[in-house]
């Protein structure tokens, strides 16, 4: 009696033996996989978090890498990838200090004056959300013939975009409809540009614009003039 019954425990015993030793190779090869999963995402590349998919907030040390590759590359469709990606990620202010501490500023500022369209637009995009700190605006420089993008002639994307920089800055420099503490802004950077009385004709002129959109915008920056 006591055969049957031995057997029976060691059969048990082997079977929970294997059971235990299956979960530990399940847990052990989850985490090998998980690691390497984890080490995949840690190294992508600057090509890599431009490629749509990648929706994290990006660090200081993959924002570097993506304005190397803003700086370094010549193809089109990369910048406007990259632009795309830094411009949504200097909508944090986290990262609109970090972007302006790596000297990303004039990188995305230098765009504005690609022959793409395209570019243009995307390079503005970025900018607008980097100039809602008021500390980047004095870091953005872009020369007198930036004025240019306010003509009547230029696409309305562009004048869109360059009207709400425009309206950005002019807001930064306001707390509760007051003018407050106005910062230093040396000749060249963007604000003393836009504060010009060149820029405020051109920004006038733009209400007898020809576009529903940009007379609409146009008329809520007038009073700021």
């Amino acid at each position: 009696m006591g055969g049957p019954r031995g057997a029976g425990w060691v059969a048990a015993g082997l079977l929970l033996g294997a059971g235990a030793c299956y979960c530990i190779y399940r847990l052990t090869r989850g985490r090998r996989r998980g690691d390497r999963e984890l080490g995949i995402r840690s190294s992508k590349s600057a090509e890599d978090l431009t490629d749509g998919s990648y929706d994290d907030v990006l660090n200081a040390e993959q924002l570097q890498k993506l304005l190397y590759l803003l700086e370094s590359t010549e193809d089109p469709v990369i910048i406007e990838r990259a632009l795309i990606t830094l411009g949504n990620n200097a909508a944090f202010s986290v990262n609109q200090a970090i972007i302006r501490e790596l000297g990303g500023i004039p990188t995305v500022a230098n765009k504005i004056n690609h022959s793409n369209q395209s570019i243009k637009e995307k390079a503005l995009n970025a900018l607008n959300n980097l100039s809602v700190n008021v500390e980047n605006q004095i870091k953005i420089k872009v020369d007198s013939s930036f004025l240019s993008l306010y003509d009547s002639h230029v696409a309305k994307e562009i004048l869109l975009r360059v009207l709400t920089l425009f309206q950005n800055i002019k807001n930064c420099l306001k707390i509760e409809g007051h003018l407050a503490v106005q910062p230093t802004f040396t000749e060249g950077s963007l604000f003393f540009l836009l504060h010009g009385e060149e820029c405020a004709q051109k920004i006038r002129a733009l209400a007898d614009h020809h576009d529903a959109e940009v007379k609409e915008k146009v008329v809520t920056i007038i009073p700021k003039i």
